[in-house]
Order: C-alpha cells, then structure tokens, then sequence
C-alpha cells in the first residue's frame, strides 16, 4: 500500500513538472509571437512621408477624373518605394515651381513630379539617383509649316511651363533675339490648349509629356517638329536637411531596379525595358 502511494506521489510530481514545463514552453512562444507582432507593428508604423507632385504631367502623373486617384508612371514608382522602405504617404498636388521651395519649407518631404537633375536646384535639395532619361522637343500647331526646328523659334512667341528646363530653353533664343515672346504657365495642358487656340506659335517642352499629349489628343492639332534638344535625367528630389532620407531612397530604389520591380513599372507605362544609363 505504501508502495502503491509512493508510486502515485511520484506520477502526480511528474505532471506536475510536466505541466509546467509546457507552460513555460506555451508561455516563451506567446512572447515570441508578442515579439514578432510588435516587430511588424514596428515596420507599420515607420511613419508617413508627404510627397509633392505637380499632377497635371501625364503620363507620370495625373488625377484620374473617375476615381479621383493619382496616376502614372511616378505615382506606382512611388507607391513601389515607400512600400520597400516601410514608409505610409500622401500626395500632395502642388504647382511645379512651388515644389524647391515647399522642400525648403518642410511642408513635403520629397518630391516626385519628372523633375530634371540640375546643377542649378541641386544647390537647393538633394536629388535621388536618376530614374528616367528625357529630353526637349518643340511642339506647333499641324498647320504651322513655318516652324521646322529649334532655330525657327526667335521672334515667335513661345508658350513654356514656369520653372521647367523648357522655360529654361526658351529664355536662350529670347537672349539670341529679344522680339520673341515667352509666355508661362502653371501647368503644361495650358500651354498645350494655348497652342491649340492659336495663341502662341509653339511650346518647348519634355519630349515624353508632349509625345503622350499628342497621343491622347483626337483632334490632331499638335505636332512636333525638329530633332531632340537635350538629353535630361529625372530624380526624386529631398530637403538637403535629411540625408538619411536620401540614402534609404537611394538605397529602395537600387533594390527596385535589382529585384525587377522597377523594370516592370517602366514597360508598364513605357512598353520598353529602361534604358542602362538609369539602370547603373
């Protein structure tokens, strides 16, 4: 009987530790599954980035007039961006020469809007390594037959978006002959309708926007004439502030272009593979 008893005394001791050393083991891989939550929470919770852009410059971006969404080429390289680095965003739609200006400010934090790397807005923000290679063209009406290039432009009258490179190159034929006339607008539709109405005799502009705007034009009252002006290359553009802003962009987008993701939001909205001088 007192064998019986010792036995049982020894059996309950041994579920007693067993039980509780399951517990324990139940109770470190709850911590665990605590640990990894909190982790992700963590990455979640990276905080969100205001990010500039003039939206009226398909096809990089633009609002959809349904849905009300931004789209474009810039908009998905974006969203593709702030996801590899764990970042939430918003747009914010903004005019293109109040972009420099609203970085300085801190009122964004980058802005993505196809911006050209210049020496001139790089003594003011930091620029991402470049993402698109562009360039100018000269666009008229399709009954101008009198404007054939570039050269043809001195004494005619010039429509430009405002702090663009092709406000830039406009300003360098008025230097060459004053009678010319530059007119600037906000947004690049207006210079494009402008045209179309016959109030000025052409607009210099980036070769890809003007291509695309020809394209989605039914009326067929735009064309371009003469060759390429320059070649650009376009970067997301940083307070000088956050450097570390600007080596996590960097360092997004250079995965991006390894891992494919890149290449595939480009033949998306391009229908070809990216050129190797961005690809570097």
């Amino acid at each position: 009987m007192k064998r019986a008893i010792k036995l049982l005394l020894v059996m309950l001791t041994v579920a007693a530790l067993a039980f509780v050393i399951v517990g324990c083991g139940g109770g470190e891989e709850t911590a665990s599954q605590d640990e990894e939550q909190q982790a992700g929470e963590g990455q979640q919770s990276k905080g969100k980035l205001v990010i500039g852009s003039d939206t009226a410059y398909a096809p990089f971006e633009w609002q959809d007039t349904e849905t009300g969404e931004y789209i474009g080429f810039d908009m998905d390289l974006i969203d593709a961006l702030c996801k590899e680095m764990g970042y939430e965003y918003e747009i914010k739609s903004m005019t293109f020469d109040g972009l420099i200006p609203a970085l300085q400010a801190g009122t964004i934090d980058a802005c993505i809007t196809a911006m050209t790397i210049k020496p001139e807005r790089e003594e003011k923000v930091n620029f991402t390594d470049p993402y698109y290679k562009s360039g100018l063209i000269v666009a008229v009406h399709k009954d101008n037959e009198e404007i054939k290039s570039f050269d043809d432009l001195k004494g005619k009258t010039i429509a430009v978006q405002i702090g663009t490179t092709g406000a830039d190159m406009a300003a360098t034929v008025k230097e060459e002959d004053p009678s010319t006339e530059i007119v600037t607008f906000d947004r690049i539709p207006e210079a494009f309708l402008a045209l179309k109405q016959g109030n000025v005799d052409a607009v210099v502009n980036d070769a890809p926007v003007t291509l695309y705007a020809i394209k989605q034009d039914e009326s067929g009252e735009i064309k371009v004439v003469g060759d390429m002006l320059s070649t650009e290359f376009y970067g997301i553009a940083l307070p000088k502030n956050n450097p570390e802003l600007l080596a996590e962009f960097n360092e997004a987008l250079s995965t991006l272009k390894e891992n494919g993701t890149f290449t595939e939001i480009y033949q998306e909205w391009f229908g070809e593979e990216p050129p190797e001088e961005i690809m570097q």
